[in-house]
């Protein structure tokens, strides 16, 4: 019993750990004025494919002036580019938020130009490569703050803080052209309070929107939802209910699960969460992610498929650092913290972006100067993939019980393009019934793959198309259907039900059921062979006649693989 034990610790353990590998620091700037990220809960990082785009305020130029500047890598964070000016005026831009779609890429931030600050915005149509001109998006007398930008599609949505009605509201703006015009300025919420700090996030034509809110006497999270691409809006929903003060909402979604995070002062500063698993409807209760004596600061989420991904500042360690966290089940449960920064200086602000299997974190940090510095880990939102697998081996399957000798096969992943490469493979038991469960560790949900299948004895068999992993699972029957395998190259073994199995007889492996084949198994029934050796055909650990029939009946039909 204690060996058991031991060993489902260890394995848990590793599970938890395989896909944390998170590499050395990065510092991304290094001039001798200051380089700062937003506190405000804007993403100042995205990701498309392997371009990562980042964004700052910068005094590089002007110890009292503040700019925005922003920086590419093109190979998923290995390396980067050149800094990159974006503004060019004598008042100060910053706070900057930036959101990507291929390659249109998205930069709002605020700007003292006019004279109060306003809402500005600037694309790239090539992925940062070039950049278009500023656009003014707010026109008043009184400061309009703290831009948090999103998109879907062409739609594009910006929300901000906005004092033009003398206290601070919510406002929200769209563009249904990727950015080129824009819709009128919209006002969400309306109290005598202070409405603050909003964070957006979108998931096709649903737009949600956090915000802290002291309407109730103390900062509670508000939340608010559209449900057709920002046209109209529902209620305000109140998400915290304490006597202390919850701020720093940050909001992401994907699908119909909706995912907030901020920090809460009802047990000291801690970061909390909550979810909506129907779009926003109803939410589940406050979870509290981090519990130590010290601040937990300035929570910034990411998600991408089931992985949650979650960067915040925490001074647990005596002074502020940067930690991480992520949930593999759409926030149900949560892994053990990450500190990610390690330095004496203080670390903070950060900001999480996922693409593929890559994690990629920005902050700014003080351990030489205040500078940008950024960490990735490139395979941070894997998950082990699951493959609910039904299939049969030819000589293996008896009609008369409807059942197939239960065998060891080895499943695997490859490219869906040429030359195939095998991406990942996963050995597991195809049982009497036909099924089995195969786990990788390193394929990649809503990526195409080859399903391809092999058998000591059976001949290798592909799947007929790539078929894609959703949020890590996967159901594929070869068996219903001929045509589930390239080439429809399998036997019709059973009528009722009907049912098809991969052809048996490759005793050698090489691809081909021949003559080799059929005189290796003869030699075998010859000398008595006995035991799981692959000159068994049917699985009855008994190498004779039965088995040559099967061989040189494949022979015969001059069986082999099919493949793409």
């Amino acid at each position: 019993m204690k060996l058991f034990i031991t060993l489902a610790v260890l394995f848990t353990l590793h599970t938890s750990n395989i896909f944390a590998q998170w590499q050395p620091d990065v510092r991304l700037t290094n001039f001798a004025n200051d380089s700062y990220t937003s506190f405000n809960n804007a993403w100042n990082v995205s990701s498309s494919g392997n371009t990562v785009h980042t964004v700052w305020w910068d005094n590089r130029l002007d110890p009292i002036n503040y700019e925005i500047y922003y920086k590419r890598s093109t190979d998923a964070g290995v390396s980067w580019g050149a800094d990159i000016r974006l503004t060019n005026n004598t008042g100060d831009s910053q706070y900057p938020s930036v959101s990507v779609s291929g390659s249109v890429v998205h930069v709002a931030w605020q700007d003292r130009r006019d004279g109060n600050f306003e809402i500005y915005y600037k694309r790239s149509t090539d992925g940062g490569v070039s950049w278009g001109t500023d656009t003014r998006l707010t026109n008043g007398v009184y400061d309009s703050w703290h831009p948090s930008v999103t998109l879907a599609g062409s739609d594009v949505h910006i929300a901000w803080q906005d004092r033009r009605d003398v206290d601070d509201e919510i406002y929200y703006k769209r563009s249904t052209d990727e950015g080129v015009s824009w819709g009128a300025d919209v006002r969400l919420t309306n109290n005598a309070a202070v409405s603050a700090i909003p964070s957006v996030s979108v998931s096709g034509l649903f737009v949600h929107v956090a915000w802290d809110d002291t309407r109730d006497g103390n900062a509670e999270i508000y939340y608010k939802r559209s449900t057709d691409g920002g046209v109209s809006w529902g209620a305000d929903t109140r998400l915290t209910n304490n006597s202390a003060s919850s701020t720093s909402a940050c909001v992401a979604v994907l699908d119909s699960v909706v995912h907030v995070t901020w920090q809460d002062r009802r047990d000291e500063w801690e970061i909390y969460y909550k979810r909506s698993s129907d779009g926003g409807v109803s939410w589940g209760p406050d979870i509290r992610l981090t519990s130590n004596p010290a601040s937990s600061w300035y929570p910034n989420v990411a998600v991408s498929g089931s992985v949650v991904h979650l960067v915040w500042q925490d001074r647990m360690n005596g002074n502020d650092e940067i930690h991480y966290k992520r949930s593999a089940d759409k926030g149900v449960s949560w892994d053990s913290v990450t500190r990610l920064t390690f330095n004496t200086s203080g670390s903070w602000n950060p900001s999480v972006s996922v693409s593929g299997s890559v994690v990629h974190v920005v902050w700014n940090d003080y351990r030489i100067g205040s500078e940008i510095w950024y960490k990735r880990d490139p395979t941070g939102s894997r998950i082990p993939l699951t493959l609910n697998l039904t299939a049969f081996m030819e000589g293996f399957y008896d009609p008369v019980s409807n059942n197939m000798v239960s065998d060891t096969a080895c499943l695997y992943l490859r490219n869906n393009t040429i030359p195939y490469n095998i991406i990942d493979s996963s050995k597991g038991i195809l049982s009497s019934a036909g099924t089995g469960a195969f786990i990788f560790s390193n394929g990649v949900s809503s990526t195409d793959y080859y399903l391809v299948i092999k058998h000591r004895n059976s001949i290798e068999t592909w799947s007929m198309n790539p078929v894609m992993f959703t949020t890590g699972m996967l159901t594929y029957d070869f068996s219903n259907s001929a045509n589930k395998a390239f080439g429809n190259n399998q036997k019709q073994i059973g009528t009722l039900p009907v049912k098809f199995a991969f052809y048996s007889g490759d005793y050698n492996q090489d691809g081909f059921v021949n003559l080799d084949d059929v005189i290796g198994v003869y030699n075998a029934a010859g000398s008595f062979t006995n035991g799981y050796v692959p000159t068994d055909m049917n699985g009855d650990n008994i190498t004779d006649l039965s088995d040559i029939i099967i061989t040189n009946n494949n022979s015969s039909g001059f069986v082999s693989v099919v493949k793409p």
